[in-house]
């Protein structure tokens, strides 16, 4: 039980989000006894992923929050003379101005529930060093016991462990045992088997729904990270299929590789050879100064302009390539950009960016996996009242959680959620606007009907942000058949449906009664949420009030569409607690572990034991397939 945790340990962490769970993972590697605890029921925190019916949940909590009293004040019996106590928050102010609309038929009859749904556990339930809870409303497929005991996990080539019960994770068809369907019959499932809202409810489990949206870059920092770590065995990845562009009322694809270009009926040929020309430069512009010095203080959309590129392709560069603002980036990070997405392209397919099967909460719980398997220590649904600090050396010594108990350790990481109004009293946050829809077909129909997709939609006005809109079918685990799962993110510069619902009212068209038997040209839209997100990416440390010098502050997820920023700040917070550690280095070979009492095998050496064991990371893969772990 979560009451009976050791008294001591070299690393608590506290939050279990991405740069957390990160960090966890490494020290946890590094020998380092580790603590990761969680007031939520579920692993990700805002990095988090539900089913629909675990949404639905998340979203009645967060507009319930204002009744949450629970400030218990025991904890303060047991601050010493020569203490002081930093209290932290019990409830979590991240979130805000959560609406929710249902466009699709309201048949919801009694009973309904979410098939193969699992009760939640009670409060208090800790994992032991070797197991990792999966929340019932968070993780398709698994039971509520299951442990993660990778020592007997079975990894081939052909096969990845995912979740709990050491199965290969099903493809879509595999899964539903039916061929996937054309996308003619796609594009007549509206009549004749129209989407209720029961049905969403019903088929909730094949839903994964994130809270915050991203996408990996092929050769960015976490997959690099995941490759070295061997981390990317626990999950499964799939290639972005296509970049779209919204040009003059429309949606349309965008060629980016080489092959594209030249197949591309958008461009005339004179285009391609300008575009070609221009992306050649961009991958080796920083060997030819001379050609950029001189507009360096412009941006990089008036740089464009004078590249004898048309506005046709000036708008697939600055929109869809490079991804950047008009009117505030620079004319070197435009051309740092294209060159970034370029030098993806190619690695496991045809676009630069990866999403992890069963959405972007999988890759916490997969670093989390790891810390798990090397003696880390996991309690969700544990709260912690407050951090003891010593007055005379101003370090902190210990934590109490909410049974009271008091937990030493070395070094403290906090997510930034979890500090209280006193502590980020002068801290100045950004916002994030969120919008999750589900829809009944694509924004661009094609052949096949499992694409995936990411859109930017450029701003009307100036000063107001561009929206990124990823669209997600079926074969990614994400929701059910017949449906997508499309995520719209920005700047907040009001609240999120104000930001976004222009953009969502260009794309889609609200699912009535009126409509169905006429065939409209916008998908429909059967169900929204919007919601703002704090983003702490930015913040400074100096920004906390009185923070012990070994207390670590992790942020939560920025708008930025990969996950270089996370990666960075676990990596610099644990060179801080570990200087002189590698950083998440790879698994002994188990073929060169040798256990305390077995003799040595011929050629075996003593640097085979291990806590000296190491190895060689796999060789790259040139393809990583329709569904495959990540090699290197």
């Amino acid at each position: 039980m979560a009451d009976n945790l050791p008294s001591e340990f070299d690393v608590i962490v506290i939050g279990t989000g991405l740069p957390e769970s990160i960090i966890a993972a490494a020290c946890s590697r590094s020998g380092q006894r580790v603590l990761h605890v969680d007031s939520r029921s579920y692993y990700g925190g805002n990095w988090a992923s539900f089913s629909f019916s675990g949404l639905l949940s998340w979203i009645k909590e967060y507009q319930e929050k204002s009744a949450v009293v629970d400030e218990s004040s025991a904890w303060q019996e047991q601050i010493l003379d020569d203490e002081e106590a930093i209290a932290l928050s019990r409830m979590d102010r991240t979130i805000q101005h959560v609406e929710v609309f249902c466009y699709a038929s309201q048949d919801l009859h009694e009973g309904v529930e979410e098939a193969g749904a699992l009760q939640r556990k009670h409060a208090g339930e800790s994992l032991n060093t070797a197991s990792c809870e999966r929340p019932a409303d968070q993780t398709p497929g698994a039971a509520p016991d299951t442990a993660l005991e990778v020592a007997d996990a079975e990894v081939t080539g052909e096969s990845v462990d995912h979740c709990d019960d050491n199965t290969r994770v099903p493809s879509a068809s595999e899964e539903s045992g039916e061929p996937v369907p054309a996308a003619k019959d796609i594009a007549e499932q509206p009549k004749k088997n129209r989407i209720t809202y029961s049905h969403m409810v019903k088929e909730g489990r094949r839903f994964n729904i994130d809270l915050v949206s991203k996408l990996l870059y092929s050769r960015g920092l976490l997959i690099d990270l995941l490759i070295k770590s061997n981390v990317s065995r626990y999950a499964e990845f799939k290639n972005i299929t296509r970049i779209l562009a919204f040009r003059e009322g429309r949606v349309e694809q965008v060629p980016c590789s080489r092959a594209d270009v030249f197949n591309s009926k958008q461009l005339t040929m004179v285009e391609k050879r300008m575009l070609m020309k221009f992306l050649t430069f961009c991958m080796e512009y920083e060997e030819h100064p001379d050609e950029y010095k001189a507009y360096e203080e412009m941006t990089f959309s008036e740089y464009l302009k004078t590249q004898k590129l048309t506005p046709n392709l000036q708008y697939f560069v600055l929109h869809s390539i490079a991804m950047t603002s008009e009117t505030a980036s620079r004319t070197v990070d435009g051309l740092a950009a294209t060159k970034n997405f370029l030098h993806c392209l190619g690695r496991y397919g045809n676009t630069p960016f990866l999403f992890p099967l069963y959405g972007q909460g999988e890759l916490p719980q997969c670093f989390c996996r790891m810390c798990a398997v090397f003696g880390g220590t996991y309690c969700l649904r544990h709260s912690v009242q407050c951090l003891v600090v010593d007055k005379e050396s101003r370090k902190c010594k210990a934590i109490i959680d909410q049974f009271g108990q008091r937990i030493i350790s070395k070094h403290f990481l906090v997510e930034d959620s979890y500090f209280s109004e006193n502590t980020c009293s002068r801290v100045q946050y950004r916002q994030i606007s969120r919008a999750v829809l589900i829809t009944d077909r694509s924004v661009l129909q094609a052949d096949s009907d499992q694409q995936i997709s990411i859109l930017t939609v450029p701003p009307e006005e100036a000063g107001t942000p561009a929206v990124r809109v990823i669209e997600l079918c079926s074969s990614t685990m994400t929701c059910m058949k017949g449906t997508y799962l499309v995520h719209l993110t920005c700047t907040s510069s009001k609240t999120a449906r104000e930001d976004l619902e222009p953009v969502v009212q260009k794309l889609f068209t609200p699912d009535t009664e009126t409509d169905i038997e006429n065939e409209v040209e916008k998908p429909r839209l059967l169900w929204a949420l919007y919601f703002n997100m704090r983003d702490s990416s930015d913040v400074s440390r100096d920004s906390y009030n009185d923070l012990p010098s070994n207390v670590y502050v992790c942020s939560g997820p920025d708008r930025g569409l990969g996950n270089d920023n996370a990666v960075k700040q676990a990596q610099a917070l644990f060179q801080q607690i570990c200087p002189n550690e590698d950083f998440c280095p790879p698994p002994p070979n188990p073929e060169d572990i040798i256990l305390d009492g077995d003799t040595l095998q011929p050629g075996a050496s003593e640097s085979a034991v291990i806590h000296e064991a190491s190895s060689e990371p796999p060789k790259e893969s040139a393809d990583l397939g329709k569904a495959g772990e990540l090699s290197e």
